[in-house]
């Protein structure tokens, strides 16, 4: 595709921004806006919504959550509200139901539509919190002149043929935004527009820029006030005292649109091409030979949804240590000029083989020794997370064999249709590697595994919550197996690791941090936040996430695609994910991780040496 802007035409609107990487909000709107509301669709989807939160295992928990964590949310109100509004466009009902969703904060549970969240409205003022001479303030992102060289030429070429120059507001002290104190317009889109994560302190932090790992390469994300779907405005008006400035000044930034989706020509192909339910938006029956074959390997994970709005890290704010081992692909490694910390920088834990991830573990701990490291310091910033056994291996290795089983115990949710699939897959003895219902998948508490024929789910379990009272199956154990081997102790002395991060340390991520806090009093540093208010050092802790395609898969492999209780095929291109599975606090057994608050041992701010610069970051902690 081409990076041109095109004017938005009244006939086809969708022609009219066809082709362009992107466009102006105005012309994605018209667009977006151009498809009329449907009846028949939206009770095709609600129905689904539905029949996925049958399975959500924090919805006794939303009615009225449990301290810190304030946003309560009717979900099955909000569910009928939506059934009985009243909407002009498709686009207004998808954005009801995605705005609800997001308000749960859950970043395992969403209503992804494709049709609307391929496109992404972008800002060339990114903010960062920064601590200047001892004072935090917002500012706009110092780098943002390197940092917007990464991306393709259409964005910064089309400020350039509106005369806009953003340039020069590198660095600016941020006064107000909309109108409003900078650090209270960042609460307002942690609150409306971030969702993902259940602490406020932490969404607020996923407002900034700031650096990342994915894969084996460094990146930068724009942060969500300026990288944002279902973006309804064109433009945001700062207050900023631009460097060198005495004087303040208005400054109207206009947003500009990026599209991610499948290409078009009009609005016709635009709906088959991106709106359109195909071949693999819903799930199969993976029983089937035909379909097993292209099925990958099952492994449980908690990984929030990835960020489309990170690009490259500018080199010079790159690490320039050599690594301790350069073959990794989901972490790096470096020996800081001290001589004696090593920096262990996991990405995500989503490497695509789990015997690899503890062979990169291996060799990086062992490279790290052998160049004299004698402590250890963990980097989970903007950490999505990933498959959960890659999560407890790291735990486990640091361990060492001696801490026994290196998770939480967990449940999944005990209704009706989920006991009729344990049932149907115990009666069939369908095969673990197609479910995640079949009792072979997991042990009992004593890593005993469950018999093939053990129904763990009936009868369900009481929840014991502030809210309505639901239930779960009974509680039980991961199975992670690996060849590789394991220490009987642990390769560092267990006072000399700590954790950094920014608390953007999702699912897996929260699980892993959560294990080092809670089993080993790790200390774990949070850099970033609104100064004078709290945040939690983990993110989404929710543990396990289901995609629709996996709910889906697992109704039709156990043969229940036609009960009453089980919801239809989608017909639109869309994913409604779930958190399908709930662990459990080690310091108190009846409370989710995810709902036992737990801040950080310690608080720093961003400076501008630090905010982009993860070496500097490391060598200051």
């Amino acid at each position: 595709m081409t990076a041109a802007i095109v004017a938005p035409v009244r006939s086809d609107p969708c022609a009219a921004i066809a082709g362009a990487l992107f466009a102006t909000p105005a012309g994605a709107l018209a667009c977006l806006r151009s498809f009329p509301f449907n009846e028949t669709l939206r009770q095709n989807v609600l129905s689904t919504v539905s029949r996925v939160f049958d399975f959500y295992t924090f919805e006794y928990y939303y009615p009225n959550p449990s301290p810190p964590f304030k946003n309560m949310v009717d979900i099955r109100a909000e569910l009928a509200r939506i059934n009985s509004s009243s909407y002009a466009t498709d686009y207004d009902f998808n954005l009801d139901l995605y705005n609800f969703v997001n308000r749960l904060n859950d970043g395992h549970t969403q209503w992804s539509p494709n049709c609307y969240v391929t496109w992404e409205a972008l800002l060339p003022t990114p903010i960062v919190s920064l601590s200047v001479d001892g004072i935090e303030s917002v500012y706009i992102a110092p780098d943002v002149v390197d940092f917007l060289s990464m991306v393709p030429p259409g964005f910064t070429s089309f400020y350039e043929s509106i005369g806009f120059d953003w340039q020069r507001l590198a660095g600016a002290r941020v006064l107000q935004i909309g109108g409003m104190d900078p650090y209270d317009y960042v609460d307002w889109v942690a609150d409306t527009v971030t969702g993902n994560y259940l602490d406020h302190g932490v969404r607020v932090n996923s407002v900034f820029t700031g650096y990342r790992l994915s894969g084996s390469s460094f990146s930068q994300k724009f942060g969500d006030l300026a990288a944002r779907v279902f973006n309804p405005v064109e433009n945001l008006t700062f207050l900023l005292l631009p460097v060198g400035a005495t004087k303040a000044e208005n400054v109207t930034v206009p947003f500009l649109d990026v599209f991610m989706g499948n290409g078009f020509s009009d609005m016709d192909s635009y709906w088959a091409n991106n709106c359109a339910a195909s071949a693999t938006t819903n799930g199969v029956d993976r029983r089937s030979t035909q379909d097993i074959q292209h099925w990958p390997k099952y492994r449980p994970k908690g990984i929030a949804r990835l960020p489309s709005d990170a690009t490259g890290l500018p080199a010079k704010f790159q690490p320039s240590l050599p690594q301790a081992n350069g073959n990794a692909s989901s972490l790096v490694s470096y020996l800081l000029p001290d001589g004696i910390t090593g920096v262990l920088f996991v990405g995500s834990f989503h490497d695509v083989d789990n015997e690899q991830f503890l062979v990169d573990v291996i060799t990086t701990i062992t490279s790290l020794k052998s160049s004299g490291a004698t402590r250890l310091l963990i980097d989970l910033t903007n950490n999505p997370g990933g498959f959960i056994c890659q999560g407890l291996l790291l735990h486990q290795y640091l361990s060492g064999l001696s801490i026994g089983y290196p998770g939480f115990q967990s449940a999944v949710r005990g209704n009706p249709l989920a006991q009729k699939i344990v049932r149907r897959v115990i009666a069939h003895g369908i095969s673990k590697d197609v479910s995640f219902y079949v009792p072979e998948q997991w042990a009992f508490l004593n890593d005993t595994l469950f018999p093939d024929n053990f129904n763990y789910i009936d009868p369900p379990v009481p929840v014991p919550t502030n809210g309505p009272k639901g239930a779960t199956s009974q509680r039980f154990h991961d199975t992670c197996s690996f060849s590789a081997p394991i220490p009987d102790s642990p390769p560092f002395n267990m006072t000399q690791v700590a954790i950094v991060t920014n608390g953007n340390c999702a699912s897996t991520c929260a699980s892993f941090s959560t294990l080092m806090r809670e089993r080993h009093n790790t200390t774990i540093a949070v850099f970033g936040g609104r100064p004078g208010r709290s945040i939690e050092f983990k993110g989404m802790a929710g543990y396990q996430v289901l995609e629709w395609t996996d709910l889906d898969s697992e109704i039709k492999t156990a043969g229940l695609k036609n009960d009453p209780l089980a919801p239809p095929d989608l017909l639109v291109s869309a994913n409604m994910r779930h958190n399908w599975r709930t662990a459990y606090s080690y310091l108190n057994e009846d409370i989710p991780i995810a709902y036992y608050p737990e801040p950080p041992m310690l608080r720093f701010p961003y400076t501008a040496d630090t905010y982009n610069n993860p070496q500097n970051l490391w060598i200051f902690a």
